[in-house]
């Protein structure tokens, strides 16, 4: 904050009956708001990802890499985890039977 406060004191006028003065002094205090939230913001990066097609290529890439292989291991991962628990029930009159006859056909078609 020190900065921007440097920066509009070199925008101090005298005290002036004209009204240009004054607006003059307080468009450049928001120039120099709007210059720091670009800065922060990292608009020129954001630009050049987005101006650069072989960037976006790559970009977009490794995104979709990124996605197909996290879905491939999570739809294992869980999977894994119902096919366990579903194991689990195999003693249960009912739900085990159904599960054993799943079983026997999975095992027969393998």
């Amino acid at each position: 904050m020190g900065d921007l406060e440097n920066r509009t004191k070199v925008y101090e006028v005298e005290e002036h009956p004209f009204e240009l003065r004054h607006e003059l002094k307080r468009l450049n205090a928001r120039l120099d708001k709007i210059a720091d939230s670009l800065e922060k913001s990292e608009f020129k990066d954001i630009l050049e990802n987005y101006t650069d097609p072989k960037k976006r290529i790559i970009t977009n890439l490794m995104a979709g890499i990124s996605r197909g292989l996290g879905l491939s291991i999570g739809t294992f991962v869980i999977l894994g985890l119902l096919g366990y628990i579903l194991s689990l029930f195999l003693n249960v009159p009912i739900i085990g039977e159904y599960l054993g006859e799943i079983k026997k056909y999975i095992d027969a078609n393998s």
